[in-house]
């Protein structure tokens, strides 16, 4: 969690203080100010904007919508990643365990051996109901996006246009479905449709993913505890932390990417040269 952490960091951050090339160019220097609290500055509103991503907070001092693309992309990955990053109340813990499981489940097919954490085995009940709960995630957000962008009263509620407005509905859509509750601040989701759509996408996301963890749990705890062996896949030490890291980073890009490179990435590459959106 640390790790991750520290690299939405020391992504926002470095994004946030080179500032918009567009405007450099023009003798502005400082950083991107825009939108953030002179008594804070960069360094706390780009930590804070990690922070409140990382746990279901909610609160920021800062507003994302005036983020540099990077700056605004760490929030999205860290909100549809299940707020793994230390998390809320539960949620954290219970998003990890997710890919704890997963992460062992892949060391097993490695070594061609049943996993196990914990001490208890990891089988196909475990592993469908822990790729259920990451479907249901990937489903409310890109889902109620995808059909939320094609609304005419969603495309007049947003404050920009091109990928920028695309980030918007996303955001809006993943900060509900993630239990987050902060947002971009560059949409008007105050409409019949935004507030419908919303409110399912919050009941989805809280109950839907639910679901299956619990069902999971249930299944490991009436399961018998097996003895370490020589064979046995240790979850603790540096090879399990890369490999947990790289679960969480893999599964994450793997779902996601296509969106946030609509949104985004491409904002970042078109911003390197000088097509601003408004």
């Amino acid at each position: 969690m640390t790790i991750l952490f520290l690299a939405g960091v020391f992504i926002v951050y470095p994004a946030e203080q080179a500032g918009n090339p567009v405007l450099t160019r023009l003798g502005v220097v400082g950083g991107n100010m825009e939108g953030k609290e002179v008594r804070f500055g960069i360094a706390n509103s780009a930590l804070f904007t990690v922070v409140t991503t990382g746990a279901s907070c909610g609160a920021v001092n800062n507003m994302h919508d005036s983020l540099t693309p990077l700056g605004g992309l760490v929030p999205l990955v860290n909100i549809e990643l299940g707020e793994v990053v230390f998390g809320g109340v539960g949620s954290g813990l219970y998003g990890m365990l997710l890919f704890a499981i997963l992460a062992v489940f892949i060391a097993g097919l490695m070594v061609g051996r049943t996993p196990e954490y914990l001490g208890k085995k990891i089988e196909r009940k475990e592993v469908k109901m822990a790729m259920l709960a990451v479907m249901v995630l990937a489903f409310c957000i890109l889902g109620f996006s995808a059909l939320g962008i094609g609304q005419a009263t969603v495309k007049s509620s947003l404050n920009n246009n091109g990928p920028h407005g695309l980030s918007e509905v996303l955001y809006a859509y993943t900060s509900g479905v993630g239990n987050n509750g902060s947002a971009f601040a560059g949409i008007n989701a105050n409409t019949m449709y935004l507030n419908t759509t919303l409110g399912i996408a919050m009941l989805c996301g809280r109950f839907l993913m639910l679901i299956p963890l619990l069902a999971a749990a249930g299944s490991l705890a009436q399961k018998k505890l097996v003895p370490v062996s020589a064979g046995t896949f240790p979850t603790h030490g540096p090879m399990f932390v890369v490999l947990l890291v790289g679960v969480v980073v893999i599964v994450g890009a793997l779902t996601f990417f296509p969106a946030l490179a609509l949104g985004p990435v491409v904002e970042h590459l078109l911003m390197h040269q000088g097509r601003l959106w408004s």
